[in-house]
């Protein structure tokens, strides 16, 4: 059937499934989750280990995947972030799909995740199609005003090239920018990963793979969110339950 969503809002179950009453079990199974990371366990064997364990369906170890990591990355991924104040006048490096979905889903309600490292996630999947929400415009829109108040001269998104749509998503981003006077380039590269973890520039993503490799990165959907339009259905994260920490 063709896809028709027309928000990137939550999944039906997620009132159960990350209810105030699932949030200590959540929170308890990302602090063994990470433990077992930090430790040097596999993460899918951990991940099934501890999703077993606390007996998660499928959606809460999706969420603890995305939020959970090492000690060791998260000190790695602090000791490289850059603030968005310290950009004036710099070229900022977007993973296009990974910052517009995320602040899409928080202005359609979604689950926002704020993860172990301090990365504002969504549960949100593309499957190698991109469709345009209602909420799409006013994510980009929110993106560049918040770019230009941080004066940041110029913006080079980048999109993969494999997803369905990247084009019309391409045409969408130059027109706004255009409208509004935006200086952004937009890009359609067959692995952004790869591009964006070898940059010098700053980087805004929260792909944890482009983290633990780039030089430098910022946070820049959790700075737009909170900036403008704080997400109503956030999970935190960044804290270890009482009985985890050392």
């Amino acid at each position: 059937m063709p896809d028709k969503r027309q928000h990137r809002g939550p999944h039906p179950d997620d009132h159960k499934l990350f209810a105030p009453d699932a949030y200590p079990t959540l929170r308890a199974a990302l602090a063994d989750y990470s433990l077992l990371l930090t430790k040097g366990y596999a993460e899918r064997s951990a991940l099934k280990l501890v999703g077993d364990h606390f007996s998660l369906r499928q959606r809460q170890r999706l969420a603890l995947m995305r939020s959970a990591c090492s000690d060791q990355a998260r000190q790695l991924r602090r000791q490289k972030q850059v603030h968005p104040t310290a950009l004036a006048d710099a070229t900022l490096l977007l993973d296009g799909y990974n910052v517009l979905t995320t602040v899409e889903a928080a202005l359609a309600g979604g689950v926002i995740l704020l993860a172990r490292d301090g990365c504002y996630r969504d549960l949100a999947s593309i499957h190698g199609t991109y469709r345009q929400v209602n909420e799409t415009c006013p994510a980009a829109d929110l993106i560049g005003q918040f770019l230009t108040t941080r004066n940041i001269a110029r913006a080079h998104w980048y999109l993969d090239s494999p997803v369905s749509n990247s084009g019309r998503l391409k045409t969408l981003l130059l027109q706004i920018a255009a409208q509004a006077g935006w200086n952004w380039r937009v890009e359609l590269v067959y692995s952004p990963d790869a591009v964006l973890a070898n940059a010098t520039d700053v980087i805004a993503t929260a792909d944890s793979v482009i983290l633990d490799k780039c030089t430098r990165w910022c946070n820049l959907a959790r700075a737009v969110l909170e900036a403008t339009a704080p997400p109503a259905n956030l999970l935190d994260f960044t804290q270890d339950p009482p009985e985890a920490q050392p």
